[in-house]
């Protein structure tokens, strides 16, 4: 906003007049006044007290008076403690308003162009979306979204873990347990049959595992790596993955297919397209449901032969080093990390493999020297030791690789464990906040006059936008429980909430018989009108904010304070029969300019609005 960095300006040139103080206007801190002072914007005082050797009245009224003489706009001040709050005139919001009317606060371009590709949602392809993917996948999709308007060039992207020991588990438990069950002979939506399997698996290595406790091995295995004073029970609790490596029959099994699925045996490698076929079908109809795509998909079966021939190379280049059984490690010691196998001895790939190679195939498809992964917090590791890797490696990318670390999504009744079948899958959920939506508007009684499709599209609408928002609402780093009824609740900091700010906004319009013009001159502002147009004015500011710390959660916070203040407004003050026509003609401007931002906001959010509720 430039007449704050005119107001700056003028700061600085105040404290060299007044104090010969020299203070660049940059370093010159305005924030908003609080709520319980008089006054819209706040200048900082403290840092200068010790400068000017004065004391914060004698600078504040100082600066005050050159502010107030000097800057057209401002009309008062007043002084507490430290700070400066600073009053406008009533011309200076109608000038406010007007510049907002010509757009002049639409287009933010700190990007300027820069290639950013932003990689989310990257399921693995032996299980449905799940509510944790539709945080990340919502996460990366408003964060690719607020990235374009601020003027990046972004590439939505994914990376599909279409291989390894997870895909095989549901390859082989289809096999041993499937009796040829298909889509079409189950009824089931394809992804959520290959999960099926995925979970039989877990449950058919339980039982094996049970079993074999009981026998000679496990009494030597015991006896041989337990602590002492460690029960059997509490011993076998934390062995269960050195049992399915060491002892699994059905481990064993899941270690062949993917032996010979790198060996390209025709068989594996059957079963494996046609199953990922179901589940790249299924993945795309939930897709379709949240309204997100991508421009280009990687596959991890393509990738990880890339990130081989890069270990590979950089073992040869002393990068690396190799260990007597054929495994390749780094040793990240050095940078406060710990050493990582790249490639076991069987000369199978581990993720960091696959991530390295992916990495290095996208930035040949597109230079983009930054790329943001939308990966939970349980990553946090693996990414540090991925991007020191790639420092090692000296890839031109490698200082603007980002994490975008997210906290996990808990139900109401705990935790989610994909592997024992409790997860919520993404399409039972978006059914049920359809449901929870569909329920209160039939409570509430206000869908008449529209068509049975219109309602639906409607309701579909604030079904969705309720969880949207839930979700975007929170910061990213911060974990979420997700309660579906309280997303839809029409009075709490949610979707539907702003959605109805919006739907009335399009009411007023459609009842008024006047075309819409900036006849308002003159027009003195009631001071929840001058809070509304500097909402408005801060829109470009907050998405800055939000494509510098990617955090959608700050646009969905600025949109619901933005929806609360029409809200009040619209409850405090007639707009068609407004006192005058220049108050009518204000008011239309403004709640045009508010559905407008409302629509902007919560589009960056993939939030659709409807026209009626």
């Amino acid at each position: 906003m430039n007449f704050l960095k005119d107001i700056s300006q003028q700061v600085s040139q105040s404290l060299k007049e007044k104090f010969a103080c020299d203070v660049a206007a940059s370093e010159v801190l305005i924030n908003h006044t609080k709520p319980e002072f008089e006054g819209t914007y706040t200048v900082v005082l403290f840092p200068f007290v010790k400068r000017t050797k004065s004391n914060p009245q004698v600078l504040g009224e100082a600066i005050g008076t050159d502010l107030v003489n000097q800057t057209a706009s401002i009309e008062n001040f007043n002084i507490v403690k430290g700070f400066l709050n600073l009053s406008f005139t009533n011309e200076f919001w109608l000038n406010q308003l007007g510049k907002t009317v010509a757009g002049e606060y639409q287009d933010v371009n700190v990007g300027q162009g820069e290639k950013v590709l932003v990689e989310f949602s990257s399921p693995n392809t032996n299980k449905p979306l799940h509510l944790g993917h539709i945080r990340n996948i919502l996460l990366g999709w408003s964060t690719a979204n607020i990235l374009e308007k601020t003027g990046y060039s972004v590439v939505r992207t994914q990376i599909v873990n279409d291989r390894g020991v997870a895909i095989c588990k549901s390859m082989l438990s289809w096999k041993l347990f499937g009796n040829g069950e298909t889509p079409e002979s189950s009824g089931m939506k394809s992804d959520f049959l290959v999960g099926k399997y995925y979970v039989e698996f877990d449950k058919q290595l339980k039982v094996e595992y049970t079993t074999w406790q009981a026998t000679d091995e496990a009494e030597q295995v015991f006896k041989e790596k337990a602590k002492p004073d460690t029960t059997s029970e509490d011993f076998f609790k934390g062995f269960k993955n050195h049992y399915f490596n060491d002892h699994s029959d059905l481990g064993r099994q899941v270690k062949d297919m993917l032996l010979k699925w790198e060996d390209d045996d025709e068989e594996v490698k059957a079963l494996w397209s046609m199953m990922n076929g179901w589940v790249y079908d299924g993945f795309e109809v939930t897709y379709q449901k949240l309204g997100v795509g991508f421009d280009q998909s990687y596959y991890e079966s393509d990738t990880y032969l890339t990130g081989k021939s890069m270990v590979e190379a950089g073992e040869e280049a002393g990068l690396f080093y190799k260990k007597e059984d054929g495994s390749i490690w780094v040793d990240l010691e050095p940078q406060g990390l710990d050493q990582k196998i790249l490639l076991r001895s069987d000369g199978t790939s581990v993720y960091l493999t696959q991530d390295l190679g992916t990495a290095d195939i996208r930035y040949q498809d597109h230079t983009a020297k930054k790329m943001i992964y939308v990966v939970g917090d349980e990553q946090n590791y693996h990414f540090k030791v991925l991007f020191e890797i790639m420092k090692k490696l000296d890839k031109p990318y490698a200082e603007g690789l980002y994490h975008l670390s997210y906290g996990m999504v808990d139900l109401p009744t705990g935790k989610m464990k994909s592997r024992e079948g409790t997860v919520v899958d993404a399409d039972v959920l978006i059914k049920e906040v359809i449901g929870e939506a569909r329920s209160g508007a039939e409570e509430r009684g206000d869908m008449g006059g529209l068509t049975a499709d219109e309602q639906e599209g409607t309701i579909r609408d604030i079904g969705l936008g309720a969880l949207k928002y839930f979700i975007l609402k929170v910061n990213p780093q911060k974990r979420i429980v997700f309660d579906p009824k309280e997303s839809v609740d029409m009075q709490g900091q949610t979707g539907p909430y702003i959605q109805n700010a919006y739907v009335r906004i399009k009411s007023i319009f459609r009842k008024s018989e006047e075309e819409l013009s900036q006849d308002f001159a003159g027009y003195v502002c009631q001071d929840v009108e001058r809070q509304l147009v500097n909402q408005l004015i801060q829109y470009p500011t907050v998405l800055e904010q939000a494509a510098a710390h990617y955090d959608p959660s700050l646009v969905a916070h600025y949109s619901y304070d933005l929806a609360k203040g029409f809200h009040r407004f619209y409850h405090d003050l007639r707009i068609l029969g407004a006192e005058s026509p220049e108050a009518k003609s204000f008011r239309l401007n403004l709640s045009k300019q508010i559905a407008d931002t409302l629509e902007s906001s919560l589009n960056l959010l993939g939030i659709n609005l409807p026209q009626r509720m």
